[in-house]
């Protein structure tokens, strides 16, 4: 009976994480498919014509566009952490029987390492915008350097700490059962670590999104899609290969057409 009793307060414990992840996911790509609000205004020039007005980097706007970039984060990212995320609620169970809030401080560390790359981004943005590299859909209007990144993100794809960050991503129970740390403070540095790995697992496709543009869905969409496949499914490492080779020849032949 008792044995029962605990396999339902395990499975019970595993839906209420997967459920707040789903829900977090969820808002968040609800939040970008209303346009996380950064529409940019437009001008009436007459006659029926507009024209997009660029948008002035006051400190809102800089939060607002970090908020975007936060958010979007959790919709790209958080999805592809659920299985160690998961992981982390057994573990620190088994270890000392804590209720989920360990796997929700562990999910709070990881992703203080995206908002901190969401900074950064955001201050590149600016960078571009202010130097006139930005499209009106927040997209690199040089083809020379949007094929520059495009075959800079290829080649990382088969670039040793790529391959080491990816294998730590894909397969993180020895760094958990090594390196786990108790408490809520524990929890979140380990989350960090954790996330560290995955940043440097995935940074060079997260500055795809200014090849695409910024607020482009579809490619949010594809390069969560990569990221996914890549730490969860078996054959997850070789398409991380295939898809810098795809990367690669895509960023020479916008050189060329470029040059």
């Amino acid at each position: 009976m008792i044995p029962r009793m605990v396999g339902i307060l395990l499975r019970r414990d595993r839906g209420a994480v997967l459920f707040g992840l789903a829900v977090a996911v969820a808002l968040a790509w609800t939040y970008l498919l209303l346009g996380a609000g950064t529409d940019m205004e437009t001008m009436d020039m007459g006659g029926g014509q507009t024209m997009m007005m660029p948008p002035i980097w006051t400190p809102g706007y800089v939060g607002l566009v970090f908020l975007m970039w936060a958010i979007m984060m959790v919709a790209m990212m958080l999805p592809s952490a659920a299985p160690t995320i998961l992981l982390v609620d057994a573990l620190s169970r088994q270890r000392s029987g804590s209720a989920p809030a360990s796997a929700v401080f562990f999910g709070l560390g990881y992703l203080l390492v995206w908002f901190a790359f969401s900074l950064g981004a955001t201050a590149l943005e600016w960078g571009l915008d202010e130097a006139s590299l930005l499209s009106e859909t927040m997209a690199l209007g040089s083809m020379l350097l949007a094929g520059s990144i495009l075959v800079a993100a290829g080649i990382y794809q088969w670039m040793p700490l790529k391959d080491t960050c990816l294998r730590h991503c894909r397969s993180p129970v020895s760094f958990l059962v090594q390196n786990w740390r108790e408490g809520a403070l524990g929890a979140i540095w380990t989350g960090v670590r954790h996330g560290s790995f995955c940043l440097g697992c995935c940074w060079m496709l997260m500055a795809l999104l200014f090849v695409g543009g910024v607020m482009n869905l579809v490619w949010i969409g594809a390069i969560a899609l990569l990221v996914l496949i890549e730490k969860v499914v078996p054959w997850g490492g070789r398409m991380s290969r295939i898809a810098g080779i795809v990367l690669a020849g895509w960023g020479v032949a916008t050189l060329v057409m470029a040059i």
